[in-house]
């Protein structure tokens, strides 16, 4: 029988694939915004992105907060650890996301060119750094850098290191690749076939771009982070097999133009290297040696918590996949 605790660590996971899926996708497509070109030249992509990410960008960053949410009670530990050895950080994430949000709104109300050049700027630049941040995060924390107790860890060491750095590339790299690959598929339902050959061609360069990112980063693990490497090479293999056939797959779809066969192959291989990592390290949340089950908070708590997941699931899960449903619809 699963324990409260192993179960609370599956759904704080379950989430925080999906704002992998979602909020990286949103990020990605704040990336291509910087990059669409001129005022008048790059109009046709922008118009596609603020169309596909205008009515969900929102409701995509419900599940970050369900992840703080759900770490802070489920796992307090690890969440003071956390937050205070990486203040650094997660503070310029914090910032990121207020401001790439604000300047996304205010874009489009916008009077003046240079108004809404401004906040365009704002919005892409926030959309780069953001995704990146978050990816050294997830380096210090997988390469052993983040100790339990308040501030325990080097402040900038912790984040700032080959791993680290690794990651937010990873990041970013993932972010621009998926917002490419759903994009395609957002311009064949509206009809935009040469917007969808563009992002077509984008997604592919990413996508081999990412490849060799991420076989250069099995040295930089091996060498700067030998327990995860040892972990993704061991038991978390087939995941990380999985990972490569299915972004393999992904980029053949897409050669194809089989774009929503594409979108799901693509969202696969984040998943599996996602959930990897989490096998590469289990049963381990700071390692090397803080487990999940020493970190949880009490039974009674994580009862709790689990009830309350529940109950709010059936309330905002359905209405989650009704507003994905009309986006992709529109």
């Amino acid at each position: 029988m699963t324990e409260p605790a192993q179960l609370t660590l599956g759904v704080l996971w379950a989430g925080l694939t999906l704002y992998a899926l979602f909020g990286g996708a949103d990020f990605g497509a704040g990336l291509w915004d910087l990059l669409s070109g001129g005022s008048t030249a790059g109009l046709p992509r922008r118009r596609l992105i603020e169309h596909a990410i205008g009515s969900v960008w929102e409701a995509n960053h419900v599940w970050l907060i369900f992840v703080i949410v759900v770490l802070w009670t489920g796992f307090p530990g690890v969440f003071a650890a956390v937050m205070s050895t990486l203040y650094i950080p997660l503070t310029l994430v914090a910032l990121g996301v207020i401001a790439r949000g604000a300047a996304f709104a205010f874009r489009k109300v916008g009077e003046r060119l240079w108004e809404r050049r401004l906040f365009g700027a704002v919005f892409a630049l926030s959309s780069l750094f953001t995704p990146f941040f978050l990816g050294t995060v997830a380096g210090a924390i997988a390469s052993g850098r983040v100790p339990p107790g308040l501030a325990a860890g080097d402040l900038v060491g912790s984040w700032l290191n080959p791993t680290g750095l690794l990651g937010g590339v990873l990041a970013v790299g993932v972010c621009a690749y998926l917002a490419a690959a759903y994009l395609c598929d957002d311009a064949r339902r509206a009809g935009e076939a040469g917007l969808a050959a563009e992002f077509r061609t984008r997604a592919l360069v990413t996508g081999v771009a990412m490849g060799v990112v991420a076989l250069g980063g099995i040295g930089v693990l091996r060498a700067d982070a030998p327990a995860l490497f040892a972990g993704l090479t061991g038991r978390a293999l087939p995941l990380v097999v999985v990972s490569a056939l299915a972004g393999t797959a992904a980029l053949a779809l897409l050669w194809l133009r089989r774009f929503a066969s594409a979108r799901a192959a693509s969202a696969l291989a984040v998943t599996a290297v996602l959930w990897g990592w989490a096998v590469a390290q289990y049963p381990l949340m700071l390692p090397p040696s803080l487990g999940y089950q020493e970190a949880a908070a009490t039974p009674a708590v994580l009862t709790a918590t689990l009830v309350s997941v529940a109950v709010g699931a059936v309330l905002l899960v359905p209405s989650l996949v009704w507003l994905y449903y009309l986006q992709q619809r529109r």
